[in-house]
């Protein structure tokens, strides 16, 4: 997945975090408890007597193993899928320490497996500090798996506590050693997670300020140049209907040269909140192309719709101007209106050369007036 595919809305981007670092953290675990278990076995006293429970063992874990692998497919940004994924993976998180308690606490009961308890017992210790680094971003979880697979064992070293005494001891000491690192690597996960949302927050607004016209706040010719061809592509796929506006401000150079340009500014700004007036509607984009010169994409819209709406705003421009500076600004503005056609456009470039030409025609036959492509 490349930068441009990580989520950015905070909830589904620290779910896709975590689902991310899940995976690349239980590749190998499950490995490991098949690993355990054949080293426990084979090097029991008798591992020929026990070739039952040893293959049965060897199955469970290889089944565990296997399960493990075929759940780690990639997944979209959806916050409702990755917290499944989530559920069914730490599902079988938690399976598999169940399954390994129990066998940790079978080998220590058992004497055939007298000669082989040390490497079970090491294998859990091994297993519960992986846990404890690795798996600290759910720490309940965490905090259930460490007992699934460290108290049956210690549970069986305590009905024998007169001979197992240091053992059962020791090992004590270490789960209480392991749940204090187990707070502090959940701390530090949540503040690694807390400084990745952060950046990715700074990462969007720098991205917004450079999409965005600093003077009137609309979209800026960068935006229109990324998003015009994927609406484009996107109608013509669908096969719906997109419309485009080309606006140009009559004469702007007179109000700069007698208003002087603070004027300007504010005509170009009381502009741009006339547009966000009437085209109002969420599928609508508004940008400045650059200059004096604005544009509008409208998806799903025809050119009857597109060139009403646009009409509409020229009589009123035409007939109210802007408010500037405690008078009124006469204004008009020339427009051009198209709609993306298949047979007349082979791509977005062709179809803005078509609307931009539109547009010129609307200001040398006078200006102040719409032409349709």
């Amino acid at each position: 997945m490349t930068d441009a595919d990580v989520p950015r809305h905070p909830e589904a981007f620290a779910l896709w975090r975590e689902v991310q670092d899940t995976r690349v953290r239980t590749r190998l675990g499950g490995f490991y408890y098949l690993l355990a278990w054949l080293l426990a076995w084979l090097f029991s006293a008798d591992p020929l007597a026990l070739l039952a429970s040893g293959l049965g063992g060897s199955a469970l874990f290889a089944a565990l193993l296997l399960a493990r692998q075929l759940h780690c497919a990639e997944l979209g940004d959806n916050p409702v899928q990755l917290q499944r994924w989530l559920d069914q993976h730490w599902a079988l998180l938690l399976l598999t320490a169940l399954a390994w308690g129990q066998a940790h606490a079978w080998i220590l009961y058992r004497a055939e497996f007298a000669d082989s308890a040390l490497i079970a017992t090491l294998a859990t210790i091994a297993f519960c500090t992986a846990m404890t680094f690795n798996f600290a971003m759910r720490r309940q979880r965490a905090l259930l798996a460490i007992a699934l697979l460290y108290l049956p064992g210690l549970a069986v070293l305590a009905l024998d506590w007169t001979r197992q005494l240091a053992l059962l001891v020791t090992l004590s000491c270490y789960l209480s050693y392991l749940l204090l690192v187990l707070g502090r690597s959940h701390r530090e996960y949540r503040a690694t997670l807390a400084m990745e949302l952060k950046l990715l927050e700074q990462q969007a607004r720098l991205d917004l300020l450079s999409r965005t016209d600093s003077l009137t706040q609309l979209g800026n010719r960068y935006q229109f140049n990324t998003l015009f061809p994927a609406l484009v592509a996107g109608a013509q796929r669908r096969g719906e209907p997109l419309s485009l506006v080309l606006l140009d401000i009559d004469w702007f150079k007179r109000i700069n040269d007698e208003h002087g340009h603070t004027s300007g500014d504010a005509c170009l700004q009381a502009f741009a909140e006339r547009l966000r007036k009437v085209f109002r509607r969420d599928g609508d984009a508004l940008l400045r192309l650059g200059g004096e010169e604005f544009g509008v994409l409208m998806p799903n819209t025809n050119l009857i719709q597109a060139a009403a709406l646009a009409e509409r705003f020229r009589q009123d421009l035409a007939h109210n101007g802007l408010h500037l500076n405690g008078r009124q600004l006469p204004l008009t503005a020339s427009l051009g209106v198209g709609s993306f056609d298949v047979e007349m456009d082979d791509d977005a470039d062709a179809f803005f050369r078509r609307v931009d030409r539109a547009l010129y025609r609307a200001k040398a036959q006078g200006r102040d007036r719409l032409v349709q492509a």
